[in-house]
């Protein structure tokens, strides 16, 4: 394959230019250097690559250009599996390493409980693992770690050291403590070793690899001084210059810090260790072409190291002649939300689709990734996700990971009902709609509003009550029984072993995935999704007894942190030039059209988690990779995919919580360009242009314009006939009928009503309700007269009625709170109260009929006080604020109809009781009162005004409009989805519709 053999002083590095497929020019590139030879020659070459994924898209283009024979691709993680490595100790799984460590952190912590929560157990062991890999890969030995001057430091980097002897402990635990990191260094090093005594007469290579981990970085200098030995770097800039590669391995703790953090810096240190110059590498397939030179010198002059970047001034006036030829396949897209940006690209990659293009979005933003895919979805097209989808996302990892929760607590009725309705709950698929049928049932009958913590005898009598009626099936109980033994008993309170807390969780899933009458496990285990989880459960499995002693909700974050690590690939067939890339993907692969999602500061490059074993000051003390490591690759994969054809930049302004930074990289492109001159800041303009052109074609998906497209629903007001109409409303219910008579008609005609929650809240509903009780029991009991200390025997009643509440005790005091608050004003309020009338009815239900009408009307007033002269007065506790006197008289009338019914009797037994007045009493802190003083006259009107509103709603070509009168746009209704609100709005005409007729 090489004419001339390499040598430890000729070593042979080649290149392939930025913008070039690297997957495409390396095929090229051998098949010139075999041109002549015969077909099976390829088959002698050896390919050491650094994914699995770019090796599946080497075979699929040698496979598109009809060769016979294949090279041998092998990953290089692979290598420790190589035959003539064969007597390597094994290494100790991932997984397994990770438990060994949680153990002895834990051990750890019980002597320092104050350096971190036992929560962080299983981060802190997978950082520690991490820490440990990069420790072998980089040659660095505990004993290094310990020889660190901390004396000068904080006290937590002392503590860090200290607990940093758990990585010695291990290493020198012998043979059986090989870790996968130390495997991968010893197989590279007797790699070298069996080469250096004997050759190999084969072409190998190693592609695609930058050398950022020691271990590659020392692999790709022995197969460099092989006799048919070669690297292939790529993306390697030919615009960089020998004055920036000799500032980028300047001293890389050093005050003008330059290194690292540069996407050309692991190329030129290589380079450098190899005797060559970055600069002068040949091309590895000569014929091939950067896309697009004008911008790749751009872009390094951009990206040069800050020290340098007054080269701008001197360099940008050269390149600015070439802007439009530079920039004319670039598009800025600067979205307002992470929505809009992922619609846009959704729209651009559709497209794409229809074109026949190769488009590939790369972000390092997986929410952002899944929302294009789910945007994509709309058309049918299914991208091809490099990353998959988390397990934990998938219908087995979700249950698996609420099971593991199940063990921690005991059961709510959410946490019931989420698993009663997952879909591979009682999966049988005879049992499977029978299950949902009493699903239902039990949520409607036993849950919403009545059991927030379902016992197993409540739901035994439940089942028992359902088996005694008439055609029920007699499986009921044997349901209810099920979900007793199974899901109810599953909760483990004390600590124990891993490996007993996993054969608990095994079998609680299972039983729950085949269900009351099935043995096995359901279609758990079953399909591609299922068989993933599986293969996890089994690794875990291999690995319990490492585990060690844990508490409940240790074990449960343990196995959700570990199913979130893990990918599972779709089974359906994606579209094979529509993907989805990770950076390293894109490193070594190309596309027509390069979609560069999520440029903003704090995702691309990713902004690094604190470390909690070294300070960056000790990672360069003991030559760790430094955080600029990571920067810097992700600037290479910048770099290497903006010098695509076609390049889309994107990134959006504002985020959920704020407006958000640029990315580094964008924001020097965007700067140089502003201040390069006119042709370059007009390029500027043109990519915004282009990039809002598309999110406007993107939002209009979803508009819908008034000559195009009809709107998607009309303001409909119901009119039922007369029979069908109510005949009976509360005083409460009067308010609604004016503001909102459509919640009335769904409620009365169509016997409609909300649900009562699955887990209630500590609302203003539930808060007004005891707030009401505590005053209610406070008045009765005080009856003949206030006590001497009337405050005491308040707060005592309070603190008896808000025990009620024990399900939230936070709200419990800060309710027992805000009422100390309020009671002095209550109390001198109730004082006077006390001096016009009597306590007489508190909270009674009482009935008015109208005869002349066929109606009746229902109150139940708070309290209600007769005076001296035979009068009463009617008062309303508000919990909350009091209506003005404006919503009183026109809206809110609940107290003057309570006083036109007790005009009627309805609160005294048919005797007619007149109200002198009515009030709204605050049970707040300010003590506001709204009173009202009544005439007989005024009672009269009020009737008569009822009157009308009654004989409207009975007018059978009037319908029940929907948010007739709502006191604010924002206030829901409870039927406003019903009514289709949000396809028209508060201004849309009113149609009525004739129903039930």
């Amino acid at each position: 394959m090489f004419e001339t053999p390499a040598s430890p002083e000729s070593p042979r590095v080649f290149a392939t230019p930025l913008g070039v497929d690297f997957s495409t020019a390396l095929i090229d590139g051998i098949e010139a250097r075999l041109n002549g030879a015969p077909p099976e020659a390829i088959a002698r070459v050896e390919i050491f690559v650094n994914t699995e994924r770019l090796g599946r898209r080497l075979r699929t283009l040698l496979a598109q250009r009809g060769q016979g024979f294949f090279p041998k691709i092998t990953p290089i993680t692979a290598i420790p599996a190589r035959p003539e490595l064969f007597g390597l100790p094994p290494a100790m799984s991932p997984l397994g390493l990770r438990l060994t460590l949680s153990q002895m952190i834990l051990k750890r912590m019980q002597n320092d409980a104050d350096y971190a929560p036992r929560s962080a157990l299983y981060q802190l062991s997978d950082s520690l693992a991490d820490l440990m890999g990069e420790m072998q890969e980089e040659g660095v030995s505990p004993a290094e770690l310990a020889a660190l001057e901390t004396s000068e430091l904080s006290d937590h980097w002392k503590r860090s050291k200290a607990f940093l002897e758990i990585a010695a402990q291990v290493f020198a635990g012998g043979e059986g403590a090989v870790t996968p990191e130390m495997r991968q260094v010893q197989a590279v090093a007797r790699l070298e070793a069996l080469w250096s005594e004997k050759p190999p007469a084969h072409p190998v290579l190693v592609a695609g690899s930058t050398g950022s981990r020691g271990t590659t970085f020392r692999l790709m200098q022995a197969v460099a001084k092989l006799p048919q030995g070669a690297v292939i770097l790529p993306g390697a800039d030919p615009d960089l210059g020998a004055e920036t590669a000799a500032q980028l391995l300047r001293e890389r703790s050093g005050p003008r810090l330059g290194g690292e953090d540069h996407p050309q810096y692991r190329h030129v240190r290589f380079c450098t260790e190899m005797g060559l110059a970055e600069g002068d590498l040949p091309a590895w397939a000569p014929d091939q072409r950067p896309a697009n030179p004008a911008r790749n010198a751009w872009l390094s002059l951009a990206l040069r190291p800050a020290p340098v970047t007054d080269a701008w001034q001197r360099e940008a006036p050269r390149l600015e002649p070439r802007a439009a030829e530079a920039f004319e396949g670039v598009t800025l897209l600067k979205a307002p939300s992470p929505q809009a940006e992922a619609q846009a690209i959704a729209y651009r990659l559709r497209e794409a689709a229809e074109r026949g293009e190769r488009a590939a979005l790369v972000s390092p933003d997986r929410m952002l990734t899944r929302q294009v895919s789910s945007y994509l979805a709309r058309w049918g097209l299914i991208p091809d996700d490099s990353a998959g989808e988390p397990l934990d996302q998938t219908p087995p990892g979700r249950l698996l990971a609420m099971t593991a929760g199940l063990l921690c607590r005991p059961v709510d009725a959410v946490d019931l009902m989420a698993i009663l309705k997952h879909p591979l709950t009682n999966s049988s698929a005879q049992a499977r709609g029978e299950h949902l049928l009493r699903a239902r049932d039990l949520e409607l009958q036993l849950l919403r509003g009545k059991a927030m913590h379902p016992s197993a005898s409540r739901i035994a009598d439940w089942a028992a009550e359902r088996s005694a009626e008439p055609d029920r099936h007699s499986g009921d109980l044997t349901w209810a029984a099920w979900i007793a033994e199974v899901i109810l008993a599953a909760p483990m309170r004390a600590e124990a072993p891993f490996a007993e807390f996993f054969g608990a969780h095994m079998r609680l899933t299972e039983r729950i995935a085949a269900g009351p009458e099935s043995a096995g496990s359901g279609e758990l285990w079953e399909e591609e999704n299922g068989r993933a989880a599986r293969a996890v459960i089994d690794k875990i499995r291999g690995e319990a007894m490492a585990g060690g002693q844990l508490r409940p909700t240790e074990y449960r974050d343990m196995v959700t942190a570990i199913l979130s690590n893990e990918e599972t690939r779709s089974p359906l067939r994606p579209d094979q030039n529509v993907m989805i890339w990770g950076a390293m993907e894109a490193r070594v692969q190309g596309a027509d059209l390069m979609i560069l999602a999520g440029l903003n500061e704090g995702i691309w490059p990713k902004a690094e988690g604190a470390d909690p074993w070294l300070s960056r000051g000790l990672r360069a003390a003991c030559g760790l990779r430094l955080p600029d490591r990571r920067v810097g690759l992700s600037a290479h994969d910048f770099q290497q995919a903006a010098s695509a054809p076609e390049v889309w930049l994107c990134r959006s302004v504002r985020d959920a919580d704020a407006e958000t930074v640029p990315s580094r990289w964008l924001n020097r492109l965007m700067n140089l360009m502003q201040g390069a001159g006119p042709l370059s800041r007009g390029q500027t303009q043109e990519m915004e242009a282009r990039g809002a052109a598309y999110l406007e074609a993107a939002a209009q998906l979803d508009e819908s314009g008034p000559e195009e497209i009809a709107p998607l629903a009309t303001r409909d007001a119901p009119a039922p006939p007369p029979a069908l109409r109510p005949s009976r409303l509360s005083v409460t219910q009067i308010e609604r009928l004016i503001r909102d008579p459509y919640a009335i008609y769904a409620e009365k005609t169509l016997g409609l009503r909300k649900l009562d929650p699955l887990r209630p809240t500590p609302d203003a509903r539930l808060r007004g309700t005891l707030l009401h009780d505590i005053v209610h029991v406070f008045v009765d009991r005080t009856r003949d007269g206030l006590p001497n200390d009337p405050g005491g025997l308040f707060m005592e009643i309070a603190q008896e009625r808000l025990n009620t509440a024990e399900d939230w005790p936070v709200a419990r005091h800060l309710w027992l709170s805000s009422l100390a608050n309020a009671l002095p004003e209550f109390l001198a309020g109730e004082a006077r109260r006390r001096v016009d009338a009597s306590p007489g009815i508190l909270e009674q239900k009482g009935e008015a009929v109208f005869d002349e009408i066929d109606f009746t009307l229902v109150g139940k007033p708070d309290r209600i006080d007769r005076a001296e002269d035979g009068r009463v007065l009617i008062y309303d506790y508000k919990s909350g604020a009091i209506p003005s006197a404006k919503m009183v008289d026109a809206f809110n009338k609940q107290l003057h109809l309570e006083a036109v019914m007790a005009a009627r009797g309805a609160f005294t037994r048919g005797d007619p009781a007149v109200a002198a007045a009515v009030a709204f009493v605050s049970l707040r802190a300010t003590g506001d009162v709204l009173h009202l003083s009544l005439s007989p006259e005024e009672i009269a009107e009020t009737e008569a005004e009822l009157g009308r509103l009654l004989a409207g709603m009975r007018d059978p070509s009037r319908g029940f409009v929907p948010r007739r009168a709502m006191e604010k746009e924002s206030y829901p209704s409870d039927f406003e989805h019903l009514a289709r609100y949000g396809e028209w709005d508060d201004s849309s005409e009113i149609r009525v519709v004739k129903v039930g007729g």
